[in-house]
């Protein structure tokens, strides 16, 4: 009896023990060849973040964002991890001044083998904010000195500017932002795009040329504007300008696009032409209000095309802080039209950009 018994337990632990190491084996186990674990990111990537912009050299993804009276810039390989990275301060307000207030919306550039920043600056005054310009001959934006390359002067007058962004093209500069038509004493609070050419990435030389003003419905909730413009470029080429439409503290925000006509000159309202419907609206399923503002990147391998944008995760948040920013894939018509979907709602698994 006993001998069965000492069998029995023996028999009992050795079951057990292969049982175990299987259990291990299973949860350590490598994925087989070609099988590959997908990373996933949620969506919003930061708080209190309006205004995002990204600027991709080779690998390496410079983020901004509107923070009042500073300019940050946050440096990563990986945009999903971007709430992990701890940005570097590389432009503070004067305490007094045109750029001393209301820093806002910058965005960054390499051109001819030095770094620039556009931003809106005012002195608390809405009538005077405009364009400001930072120039740094550092490799990396995030080091060396930062120089101050003073106010964009639009011609022929001097008109309250917001929201720049660089345009090259055919081995020429120009600059499109969203102005009002202050000058002789103008109230009119219509935000329209305009657009001049550089002679340098700090001047503007050409005349201002209106190129966009709110002329549908979806422009005008809460008053007409037509700002934060990007230049997005499709895989053959065909060039667009998205934008931004109505007052940003209204829910129904939304993004439009113009196009430039082949061959044609930037530098002429008649070489635009504009799409009847917004092109990327928020939505309240998935927690977002107010989609806007947006810029545009590629993933690592440069096989993705994304887009960032802020939005309000709450209807009636308005436009400040509360704005939060988040990134989604987009895609292509087989005529070079881009195709934004509807915004994938905050807390949704999403793969990260390929090569991540």
């Amino acid at each position: 009896m006993l001998y069965k018994a000492l069998l029995r337990q023996v028999i009992f632990w050795s079951v057990l023990l292969l049982f175990i190491d299987a259990s291990c084996k299973k949860q350590t186990q490598l994925p087989s060849p070609g099988e590959q674990q997908t990373a996933t990111f949620t969506n919003p990537l930061l708080n209190a973040a309006p205004d995002p912009y990204v600027f991709q050299k080779d690998t390496t993804y410079y983020y901004l964002h509107t923070l009042g009276n500073r300019i940050q810039i946050w440096k990563t390989g990986k945009m999903s991890k971007l709430k992990d990275v701890t940005p570097v301060t590389v432009f503070s307000a004067p305490a007094t001044g045109g750029n001393s207030r209301d820093i806002w919306a910058p965005e960054l550039y390499f051109v001819n083998g030095k770094w620039y920043i556009y931003y809106t600056g005012s002195d608390g005054n809405d009538r005077e904010h405009r364009l400001w310009v930072l120039e740094n001959e550092n490799p990396d934006p995030t080091q060396g000195t930062w120089t101050d390359k003073g106010k964009l002067s639009t011609q022929p007058a001097d008109l309250w500017s917001i929201d720049a962004t660089l345009f090259q093209h055919n081995n020429s500069l120009y600059l499109i932002w969203s102005g009002r038509p202050f000058a002789g004493g103008s109230t009119d609070l219509t935000q329209n795009l305009y657009i001049s050419k550089m002679s340098d990435p700090f001047t503007l030389t050409g005349s201002t040329v209106l190129i966009s003003s709110p002329q549908f419905d979806w422009e005008k909730r809460g008053f007409a504007v037509n700002e934060g413009p990007e230049i997005l470029i499709s895989p053959n080429g065909k060039i667009h300008l998205v934008y931004s439409a109505s007052y940003c503290g209204d829910d129904r925000y939304s993004l439009g696009l113009m196009n430039l006509k082949d061959g044609s000159d930037p530098v002429s309202a008649a070489s635009w032409t504009k799409s009847d419907a917004p092109v990327f609206t928020g939505l309240a399923s998935a927690n977002a209000y107010g989609a806007g503002h947006n810029s545009f990147f590629k993933s690592r391998d440069g096989k993705e095309d994304w887009i960032i944008y802020h939005a309000n995760s709450a209807s009636g948040q308005g436009c400040g802080d509360a704005r939060n920013v988040r990134m989604q894939k987009f895609s292509w018509t087989a005529d070079g039209f881009p195709v934004f979907g509807e915004p994938v709602a905050t807390g949704q698994a999403l793969a990260v950009p390929s090569g991540e």
